[in-house]
């Protein structure tokens, strides 16, 4: 390495990378474990390495300059293959092997699918299992070892588990039956749910993570699976929030999904039991985490 003033850190790449792809200090620093302001030391490190403004920051948005732009395009692929030859070593020298079982809550999304299929090109022999977690149950099967991870809806606030790869942000939808009321609107609102029972999820998922999706105080069924949810909207015995993939995934020709404005944006994450990490685990979370 050259003197710290020429000094190549990767950390630094690794921020402009995220940065540049969320466009926002905030959620660049829940994806890389870090402050926002440590965000803004790393760029501003970065900047000063090179000699020049990579991003430009205003009270309203961020955004590329000119030469972040030229500078990211450049960077991405090199960074991939340092990377590549990273993983390699690792799972040359620690061996992934065996079986990984991923369980998943609500749609296996495009993304998912990715991260698995560069998972299994970076590891032949190891085989990965893919089942559903059940809606109402969301860390169960992680915690007694039915699954070694699992792409959960956030929140997660379980403290014998591990939050890693956050990802998939999408807007929510609220699921109607086709008589309701509310099926003819373009848009929801928070106001709008104010008075709309919603159907949630029942024990054992915890009552913060039962809240955060349902957050209508009006009183409506709870349910065990997905599946339960929508056979229940489509009778009119409530609404029900689901994000836009899982929305699609599942259309019926007796619901409608309204888009709903004002409300957090549905986020999966990654989980595993802290007791029972493996270098299976972790060699997934970064396919998950790099998967795009």
């Amino acid at each position: 390495m050259d003197g710290p003033g020429n000094g190549l850190e990767i950390r630094e790449l690794e921020c402009f990378l995220v940065l540049a792809e969320e466009l926002h200090f905030g959620r660049a620093g829940e994806r890389l474990y870090v402050s926002q302001s440590r965000v803004s030391q790393l760029l501003a490190a970065l900047e000063r390495r090179i000699g020049a403004r990579l991003v430009e920051r205003t009270s309203r948005r961020v955004r590329l300059t000119t030469l972040g732009e030229h500078f990211l395009a450049e960077l991405r692929p090199s960074y991939a293959e340092l990377a590549s030859v990273v993983e390699r070593a690792r799972a040359a020298a620690r061996g992934v092997d065996g079986t990984l079982r991923i369980g998943f809550q609500g749609t296996a999304d495009a993304r998912l699918m990715r991260a698995i299929e560069a998972f299994q090109e970076r590891h032949p022999a190891c085989l990965t299992e893919i089942v559903e977690i059940p809606f109402a149950d969301p860390f169960g099967a992680v915690r007694c070892g039915d699954v070694d991870a699992g792409i959960v809806l956030l929140p997660v606030q379980e403290p014998d588990l591990v939050l890693g790869p956050v990802f998939s942000r999408q807007r929510q939808n609220v699921a109607v039956s086709v008589r309701h009321p509310l099926a003819a609107r373009e848009v929801l609102t928070p106001a709008d749910l104010e008075h709309t029972p919603l159907i949630s999820a029942g024990p054992p998922a915890p009552a913060y993570w039962r809240k955060a999706h349902a957050p209508s105080p009006a009183r409506a069924p709870e349910v065990r699976t997905l599946q339960e949810g929508l056979t229940l909207v489509a009778a009119d015995r409530g609404a029900m929030l689901l994000c836009q993939p899982t929305a699609s995934y599942h259309g019926r020709e007796d619901v409608v999904y309204v888009p709903v404005d004002g409300v957090p944006d549905s986020v999966l994450g990654m989980v595993w039991h802290r007791d029972a990490e493996t270098e299976r685990v972790r060699a997934f979370a970064r396919a998950v985490a790099a998967a795009e």
